[in-house]
């Protein structure tokens, strides 16, 4: 028998009303980058996931505070809750301004030789927001990716950026918790591990190396196919499930 479908997990200050907020973050931008990403629009929380064109997004980092660390590692990849467009995926390293720490380094595998002649991320950002135009952007762990690179932006342009993000981190916490007993919920028991690996694995999706930033975009992207096919359905609404 098959379960019911989970409630929707959005955060209550989540903006039910993007399209409307993108035209007032249009208004207000300064940056002729921004203000054309924000002019393009975004999809309206009442079409159903299957309607959607979504692009996963992953950072490799040179820390982990957005406001002290930077982006040394970008990876795109484009796909619908059917199909992935490897062809139209990128991958770029960009220089983070500053010398790697050896803990950075021994995770992600950057070393100062790969950043030396690197872009500054503002070379490539006209690239990455064509990338990202109009797609709902799909993330492991939301105060990565859209903390960094709002706070990176602002660093170089003197404003931020905001737009919608489905986060797996918090739909597969929220699936598990659910699954939970009442007495393991009253009493706030662990769900289990949610690396992004481990989600992986309770659907049986093939174990990659991590802390590559476009291996790691492709995994978000399946784990997220993987979540709507055996929680939500295809006719799940956008609204419920981005933050």
């Amino acid at each position: 028998m098959s379960e019911p479908a989970p409630s929707p997990i959005t955060n209550p200050r989540a903006r039910d009303s993007w399209p409307e907020y993108f035209d007032q973050l249009h208004t207000r931008s300064r940056d002729f980058r921004l203000q054309r990403f924000y002019a393009a629009g975004t999809v309206a929380a009442d079409t159903p996931i299957i309607n959607t064109p979504l692009v996963a997004m992953d950072f490799e980092t040179t820390g982990l505070d957005a406001q002290r660390n930077e982006i040394v590692s970008i990876g795109i990849v484009p796909f619908s809750v059917h199909r992935i467009f490897c062809r139209e995926s990128a991958h770029w390293v960009v220089n983070p301004g500053h010398g790697l720490t050896e803990g950075s380094v021994v995770i992600h595998g950057i070393t100062h030789s790969d950043i030396y002649q690197a872009p500054d991320l503002e070379s490539i950002l006209e690239a990455l927001l064509a990338a990202i135009t109009g797609r709902i952007v799909v993330v492991h762990y939301r105060y990565i990716e859209r903390e960094f690179l709002a706070s990176a932006l602002f660093r170089r342009l003197g404003e931020s950026i905001e737009f919608p993000v489905i986060d797996t981190m918090a739909l597969e916490q929220h699936i598990l918790r659910r699954q939970q007993s009442v007495l393991k919920r009253l009493l706030k028991r662990p769900v289990g591990p949610l690396r992004l690996g481990d989600c992986r694995e309770r659907y049986g999706l093939p174990h990659y190396q991590a802390h590559h930033a476009l291996t790691d975009a492709l995994a978000t992207a399946e784990l997220l196919q993987a979540q709507v096919a055996h929680h939500f359905g295809d006719d799940v609404l956008l609204g419920e499930l981005w933050c």
